[in-house]
């Protein structure tokens, strides 16, 4: 089974967590991605800039981590099968991305895309985290005699992630739809994987 990397350091205070992700949703809702500042976000959450920047280096992180998930993200309870993990991620995936605003994530996915420096950091905590969560799930299966092989995890993330965000940002679809878009694309995964 893989390990979650224990982060380093004094733990954090989970109030002042909460209370930047609360001001960080607050005011992307009152004002919007462009103009969302870390400036505006310490004012309401009652602290300095210094609290945020000891947890994010940079807006973009702080945002994602208020709007979509943060780096304490976990791989799901084991339901027995490939399959049930596969459904629980996706309904994780589907989740977090129609929960955030459609123009966070349009930022965000521009930022991340205009500066190489950015990017790379986000690829080296949320995505590498992401990562994290779905080798474990894929483990769990070849450990249970379902898969005869570690498959690229990348692949399999794209694979779950692709069709979510694709109907959620590119189709702008009716989010009622996701339960089923979300098993349909699990279903089809957990085949091919399974697949002799």
């Amino acid at each position: 089974m893989l390990e979650a990397k224990q982060p380093v350091g004094r733990p954090r205070d989970g109030q002042i967590d909460h209370a930047i992700a609360a001001a960080t949703r607050e005011l992307l809702a009152e004002r919007g991605y462009a103009k969302l500042t870390v400036d505006a976000v310490a004012s309401r959450a009652g602290i300095g800039k210094a609290a945020i920047y000891r947890r994010f280096t940079t807006k973009q992180e702080m945002i994602f981590a208020a709007t979509v998930h943060d780096m304490e993200e976990q791989p799901p309870p084991d339901s027995g099968s490939l399959r049930g993990d596969l459904q629980a991620i996706g309904e994780v995936i589907a989740g977090q991305l129609s929960t955030a605003p459609p123009d966070v994530l349009h930022g965000l996915l521009a930022d991340i895309h205009g500066d190489k420096s950015l990017g790379a950091r986000f690829t080296g905590t949320f995505i590498e985290r992401e990562r994290f969560v779905i080798d474990t799930v894929l483990a769990r299966a070849v450990e249970r005699g379902e898969l005869e092989a570690m498959p690229d995890a990348a692949i399999v993330h794209a694979l779950l992630l692709g069709p979510i965000f694709y109907w959620l940002l590119i189709l702008i679809g009716d989010r009622d739809a996701l339960p089923e878009l979300v098993r349909t694309a699990v279903g089809a995964v957990a085949d091919t994987l399974t697949a002799t």
